[in-house]
């Protein structure tokens, strides 16, 4: 591992930042095609891959950035790289993702895992409201990951497995050797942090030079940088058809992210992990807020379309917008707030929930012309 870092010492940043692009890529191309075999040949299904292994392996630079950062006194980082990364992960990913092909969104994820990242991130915002999210709850956070992995894979058990369905991989090789199929998510994984941190090396030395605040490089740089893999994963799973491994992948993450970089970043030091103003009374709500939009936009139709897609990064680069402005004391910042607050947002929900309603009735509609039909054969057989 020393030899790595002193050959890495050696590589100019700049060429670091530009061969973190290619190596990122190819890790997610490693990724994608290893899970979606798994998936194939196990007979599992690929949402579980996305919400599971797919997930947690692209939330390694965030566990590896916060937790370093917290045990070296940079809690900001810290905590910054976790809220940025899961805003991220929804407006800038999904957006991605959706904008190169409508994603299909799972009943699972509207009946389980929305609606618990929704909860904590309300419960995270409501354990770091006193300035601090202290050891114990760390180890709560921790533990409730545990529970949602029990969760999960207890689904996945009564549920039984899905049917292997062959990709364009599988018509290739009829044969998927498990253990090949392993070590390409293996490979993926260690490519997508390797470059995720050849990436972020870069845009934090820039950040730095600018003398950019750490909450800033936090929320900005180090969280699109760690951000990446799940970048890179889902939208070339999106390109490659797997639009189940995109969204689960995005979910999970966050899911991870809350309960797991988070947990461990406040319960491994005993003071547990600070908490800036900042953060709480801005940040942590946008974080809340973004979850809550998930669920209108995952309910609606059993999908999330382009113009939904656009709709979030809409939102992303106004998040950025207002960051950028803030770290720059520009007067701009009041206007933007003002405008977001009281229109932008509020017809956003509104129209969002207005189309939850509609999807909702159509859905109610469906199964009562099913019962109905089921009712009429019924009355024909006997």
């Amino acid at each position: 591992m020393d030899a790595i870092l002193q050959v890495e010492q050696l590589v100019p940043l700049w060429l670091r930042f530009a061969a973190g692009f290619v190596v990122l890529i190819g890790g997610a191309e490693f990724l994608v095609r290893g899970a979606s075999r798994l998936a194939a040949g196990f007979g599992i299904k690929p949402l579980v891959i996305g919400l599971t292994v797919v997930s947690f392996g692209t939330s390694a630079p965030e566990l590896a950035v916060s937790v370093g950062s917290s045990l070296t006194g940079n809690s900001d980082v810290a905590v910054g790289n976790i809220v940025g990364s899961n805003v991220m992960n929804i407006l800038l990913v999904l957006g991605l993702a959706a904008l190169v092909a409508p994603l299909v969104v799972r009943d699972q994820l509207v009946r389980l895992d929305v609606p618990l990242l929704i909860v904590v991130s309300f419960l995270v915002w409501i354990m770091a409201a006193d300035g601090i999210v202290s050891h114990v709850e760390g180890f709560i956070l921790f533990g409730g990951l545990i529970a949602y992995l029990l969760v999960v894979f207890q689904t996945v058990r009564k549920g039984g497995k899905a049917a292997a369905v062959p990709t364009d991989d599988d018509v290739v090789d009829a044969k998927p050797v498990w253990w090949r199929d392993v070590g390409l998510v293996f490979a993926g994984l260690v490519g997508l942090t390797i470059g995720a941190r050849w990436l972020v090396d870069g845009a934090v030395a820039a950040a730095e030079a600018m003398n950019v605040s750490q909450l800033v490089i936090g929320l900005t740089i180090v969280a699109i940088g760690t951000s990446l893999p799940e970048i890179a994963t889902s939208v070339l799973a999106s390109i490659r058809g797997e639009r189940d491994l995109a969204v689960g992948n995005v979910v999970g993450s966050n899911l991870f992210n809350l309960l797991c970089v988070l947990g461990l970043t406040a319960a491994l030091p005993p003071e547990g992990v600070p908490v800036s103003t900042a953060a709480i009374n801005f940040d942590l709500p946008v974080m809340c807020a973004v979850a809550v939009l998930c669920f209108p936009i995952f309910f609606t139709k059993g999908r999330i379309s382009r113009g939904e897609g656009l709709l979030m990064l809409g939102y992303f680069a106004a998040y950025m917008a207002y960051l950028l402005l803030d770290a720059t004391g520009h007067e701009a910042v009041t206007p933007l707030s003002w405008v977001m607050l009281a229109f932008v947002v509020p017809l956003t929900v509104i129209g969002l929930t207005g189309a939850a309603v509609l999807s909702f009735r159509e859905r109610l509609q469906r199964r009562e012309r099913l019962m109905e039909l089921r009712e009429a054969r019924a009355g024909s057989a006997s």
